[in-house]
């Protein structure tokens, strides 16, 4: 059956856009909000008509071959990827759209606390809202990034495991504990997360880019990354420093958590154009 996609409600978009991919299961969503255009990765990439220079283009899925064609083009993009929290569920709910990158790197630390509370309401996830630092505990939690991170960035998850542990090695011994991303299934209930900071008494995270640093902080645990992360605000980038981590206050965590929960959104406000007023209104970047 063809799908039909309705008229757009977003009045904020200056430009027509375009969406890459009418099967997927989200871009649709937002898509549909703006009145896009959808073409095929395919006809993206080979451009074999004029793509409408001047357009945003909407995709989902990490791709090098179409931000490098964005870039290449002056091409502003919209990136869809998983939420950063309320992730603990076998079904993504919340998605975030990011401009122009794969995560959010401009934290706006003056936004309402709403739809935070909302979140916290609606997934019943106490445990997300920073509750102050744990006690410090005694291992290293390193997790490793998944397939599609190493081939956009051109990493060897093997050889990363590898040369981290090594490096960490020369300025700590405590134990380095390895947790490769299971399956989303997997990562609910006794696997999560959170289940391992406690059980394996996490002392701090060390991740690639990782959501698991978001995770981490946002239940008092202090995090490392090795590349741009939503929460570069708040961790150390310098291995070197792993028995000096990173203990912002109270009060930039919550709000830097604000800040987080208006960078994501459910399927309905991005089909009804709320998402896009979002990031418009409040300048999400």
């Amino acid at each position: 059956m063809k799908k039909e996609y309705l008229p757009s409600t977003a009045s904020n978009v200056e430009f027509k856009m375009l969406a890459i991919d009418p099967n997927d299961s989200i871009v649709p969503g937002l898509a549909s909000s703006v009145n896009a255009t959808f073409v095929t990765q395919k006809e993206f990439l080979r451009q074999k008509k004029k793509l409408m220079l001047s357009s945003p283009v909407i995709f989902r899925g990490l791709s090098r071959k179409i931000v490098d064609k964005c870039y290449n083009q002056k091409r502003d993009y919209y990136y869809i990827d998983t939420g950063y929290i309320g992730n603990l569920v076998k079904h993504k709910y919340w998605h975030r759209i990011v401009k122009n990158g794969l995560q959010h790197s401009q934290p706006n630390l003056n936004l309402p606390d709403d739809r935070f509370n909302q979140l916290l309401k609606r997934a019943n996830y106490d445990y997300l809202k920073f509750n102050g630092w744990q006690p410090e505990g005694k291992n290293i939690l390193l997790v490793s990034p998944s397939e599609k991170p190493c081939k956009f960035y051109g990493i060897n998850r093997d050889e990363w495991i590898k040369e981290t542990i090594a490096r960490l090695k020369n300025y700590t011994d405590r134990d380095i504990i390895v947790r490769n991303k299971p399956r989303r299934q997997e990562r609910v209930g006794g696997n999560s997360i959170y289940t391992q900071f406690i059980e394996d008494d996490i002392y701090a995270v060390v991740t690639f880019n990782s959501i698991a640093a978001t995770e981490a902080i946002g239940f008092g645990i202090p995090a490392f990354s090795t590349a741009p992360n939503v929460a570069d605000l708040l961790c150390h980038k310098d291995l070197s420093k792993i028995e000096d981590p990173l203990y912002r206050d109270s009060e930039v965590i919550e709000k830097w958590q604000h800040w987080l929960a208006y960078c994501q959104y459910t399927y309905e406000e991005m089909k009804s154009g709320e998402a896009f007023d979002i990031i418009k209104e409040y300048r999400i970047e």
